[in-house]
């Protein structure tokens, strides 16, 4: 199965278009659609196939339905998510409610997670990048107890 990998920059037009990278669109096939959700704790959209939804359903099914968890699981995943049409130019229309959440205004970041990809603010995405870099050094580091490729020692 394809992934979608590595990231990009786009413009965003007037009328609020941006392409999708054309790297991702082989991953999307003939879809017509996105499926969004706002991510909870960062200022970014989750986007992809209906394999998105599936994913998170599954999760969902493994949870008791009269439980509260399962109520503002089933809240978040379904009454807050949403659609994006893809235009034959492999465009879609970033909509009031993604650029109010991520802070979108002339560029989109598109990031490949996999299964799915995300859509960043773009510096929000470089200091995200550089953090989570960091932060997975500082575990490679602490996995492993060794010295950093610079002879500095992990305490």
């Amino acid at each position: 199965m394809d992934r979608f990998l590595s990231n990009a920059i786009n413009k965003v037009d007037k009328k609020g278009r941006v392409s999708i990278p054309a790297p991702f669109r082989p991953v999307l096939g003939d879809a017509r659609q996105l499926y969004t959700l706002r991510d909870v704790e960062d200022p970014v959209i989750d986007a992809g196939s209906i394999e998105l939804i599936e994913r998170k359903e599954k999760q969902l099914e493994l949870m008791d339905p009269f439980s509260e968890d399962y109520n503002l699981y089933s809240f978040v995943l379904h009454g807050d998510s949403g659609e994006l049409k893809i235009d034959a130019e492999g465009r879609v229309v970033l909509t009031d409610l993604i650029r109010d959440h991520t802070g979108i205004k002339e560029s989109a970041a598109f990031v490949g997670r996999g299964h799915f990809f995300q859509i960043w603010e773009p510096q929000k995405f470089l200091v995200y990048q550089e953090q989570a870099r960091k932060k997975v050094a500082e575990m490679r580091r602490a996995k492993s107890g060794v010295a950093t490729r610079y002879g500095e020692q992990n305490r």
